[in-house]
């Protein structure tokens, strides 16, 4: 059976996992590179669902600090749940999307900017999560 990890902490690794998202498309600069590579307006943007956007990724995150609280609680230490979390943002996930943006035919530039994100992402989810568990 699986023991259950510490919700305040999966939660603080989401807010902070999302914050991160907030901080790399506007404060680092890469929200308009990215929105030229996406196609994606100033006037589509404005139109989104706020609500559903920042919910339904507020949700995934959740999902993912879950599941990497749950793999993490197996007797990691800090350095070890920072290192993981490097690794499944950087060759699980980005290179998931990069298998993803071949086929696709995206630019490299958007595989950098979104496979930088959710590496830098998970890295920061397991520190948080390192610190907690």
């Amino acid at each position: 059976m699986i023991a259950l990890p510490n919700f305040l902490a999966i939660i603080l690794a989401a807010a902070t996992g999302f914050l991160v998202g907030g901080v790399w498309y506007s404060k680092m600069g890469f929200g308009k590179q990215w929105m030229q590579e996406t196609g994606i307006t100033e006037e589509k943007a404005k139109q989104a669902d706020m609500k559903k956007l920042f919910g339904g990724a507020f949700a995934l995150n959740l999902l993912a600090a879950l599941v990497l609280a749950l793999y993490l609680k197996t007797n990691h230490d800090l350095m070890d749940a920072v290192g993981f979390g490097f690794a499944v943002g950087s060759c699980w996930v980005a290179t998931s999307i990069g298998v993803n943006y071949l086929f696709e035919q995206k630019s490299l530039r958007l595989f950098l900017i979104n496979g930088g994100y959710v590496t830098v992402q998970f890295t920061v989810m397991g520190l948080v999560l390192g610190l907690f568990l």
